[in-house]
């Protein structure tokens, strides 16, 4: 599954937990700089998800990426930027990670 991140100037911990989800991470846009303000938010070819960072990200770019992603049929996930509240909204969303099989995740 890949990814359009918006939102956030740096990532941090987030790409290591997409991928415990099995997200790879396609494109990402900080979304604060005027560029990306005045920018066309078009979904690039193959994302299956958008995640929107709300915490670093303005109104109007949000809602621009929101409605690109509903015309393309995209998933959309928001939530702030932390580990925390990514990994409980996937959760929410369904995108369940990964299985591990070492023995010391069996309890």
């Amino acid at each position: 599954m890949k990814a359009l991140i918006v939102g956030a100037d740096r990532l941090g911990n987030i790409p290591e937990l997409l991928a415990g989800h099995g997200i790879g991470i396609a494109r990402h846009v900080s979304g604060r700089d005027r560029a990306a303000q005045r920018a066309d938010p078009s979904m690039p070819a193959g994302i299956d998800l958008l995640i929107l960072f709300t915490d670093f990200l303005g109104h109007n770019v949000m809602r621009g990426y929101r409605e690109a992603a509903r015309r393309q049929g995209v998933r959309i996930v928001a939530c702030r930027r932390s580990v925390c509240s990514l990994k409980s909204a996937l959760a929410g969303s369904g995108a369940e990670a990964k299985a591990q099989s070492s023995p010391s995740s069996i309890r």
